[in-house]
């Protein structure tokens, strides 16, 4: 019996060192292999009660483990923002991050080029994703939460119109009154400090390299120490 168990978890370290391989090739993954070892090891803890649903290919993480990951690690709170990254790493758009989207998500969104970030952020202001636009009302609704928290409700809603209108100017190139992906993308290559005019949905410095930490191979934490 320890036998068996012993070449179970032989068999597991190497399917998961073949994944890790195969996503560490990807043009878009900015990890190196074991960090993505432990990204899929952080990956099999939060799906550990649907083991047999992640390898069907059917599962993976749900919606509401991700905004515990996000409020937990990323120190995220706004409910509207952690769904609408949600949906930006659930690419597939099945209702759960599987290992690929999971890491892949996490390569942008920790240590993504400003262009990989502007996209994303794109796509999570977006109501229709990267291949949509932001339109005034989309504005509006981001705006909506943040700014009501602070104000009495009806300086809240001129505010929102102000802001609205100032982040139009800044961000809207062809003057068509909604954001397309070039408009933001060219905004921010321009200011980088509106790459989340709209709201957070990137980590802090200081989360970023918590969770950077957590995950850093050994070659890594020798050179940080």
């Amino acid at each position: 019996m320890p036998g068996k168990t012993k070449k179970h978890f032989g068999t597991k370290r190497q399917e998961m060192a073949h994944k890790a391989d195969s996503l560490c090739k990807m043009k878009t993954c900015h990890f190196s292999k074991q960090e993505i070892e432990r990204l899929l090891q952080l990956f099999k803890e939060f799906t550990k009660t649907a083991p047999n649903e992640v390898k069907r290919g059917k599962g993976g993480i749900d919606r509401t483990k991700f905004r515990d990951i996000l409020h937990q690690h990323f120190d995220m709170t706004d409910d509207v923002l952690m769904d609408k990254v949600f949906k930006a790493f659930d690419l597939d758009n099945d209702g759960y991050v599987s290992e690929e989207e999971w890491v892949l998500g996490m390569s942008i969104f920790l240590k993504g080029a400003i262009d990989e970030q502007s996209r994303f952020c794109f796509g999570v202001y977006s109501m229709r994703g990267e291949d949509g636009y932001i339109s005034r009302e989309d504005m509006y609704l981001l705006l909506k939460n943040c700014l009501v928290q602070h104000q009495q409700e009806e300086d809240a809603e001129e505010m929102q119109k102000d802001l609205v209108e100032m982040a139009l100017k800044k961000i809207d190139f062809d003057h068509d009154g909604r954001v397309s992906v070039e408009d933001y993308m060219k905004s921010v290559a321009e200011e980088s400090l509106l790459i989340e005019a709209l709201g957070p949905c990137l980590p802090n410095t200081k989360t970023r390299e918590s969770f950077l930490e957590l995950i850093a191979d050994d070659k890594q934490k020798k050179h940080r120490f």
